[in-house]
């Protein structure tokens, strides 16, 4: 994670998370904070904006559906989520992990939920990278001598 947003990175892993794993890992950390609904999760559609070359001027690529949620825990931290998809389940998980992340539970969470959820995360962009780079081809030119 990166000293300068942490909650950037958390929130990241969170939203990239496969929602089995996330339930997986929340089962497994037993975690049950009592907490409020702010706004219980909502499926709604966002523009999502591409760019060429990831430099170029950007583009509306498309819609993609979402789910949002928000919480407040009983100790006063809220935590927001939105994540791909129609998963209500997965919004209230990443929401309540936002919150917990910002309370004395965040060590446990930390390293029961992000560490793993971040682990899984970089096997699976080093498995989609090598794939990738067995299709690479390599084009060069040769001088035949010719003007």
């Amino acid at each position: 994670m990166t000293k300068e947003n942490p909650r950037k990175d958390w929130m990241g892993t969170l939203a990239k998370a496969p929602a089995e794993a996330l339930a997986a890992l929340w089962q497994q950390a037993g975690l049950a904070p009592d907490f409020q609904w702010l706004r219980r999760p909502e499926i709604g559609a966002v523009m999502v904006q591409g760019r060429t070359g990831a430099t170029g001027a950007p583009f509306c690529l498309g819609e993609m559906t979402v789910t949002r949620a928000s919480v407040r825990l009983a100790s006063g931290e809220v935590g927001h989520a939105v994540v791909q998809g129609r998963d209500r389940a997965k919004a209230e998980q990443a929401a309540l992990a936002d919150a917990l992340l910002q309370s004395d539970a965040a060590e446990t969470v930390k390293r029961d939920i992000i560490a793993p959820l971040a682990a899984g995360w970089a096997k699976t962009k080093t498995e989609r990278a090598a794939k990738a780079a067995a299709t690479k081809v390599d084009f060069f030119t040769m001088v035949r001598g010719e003007d």
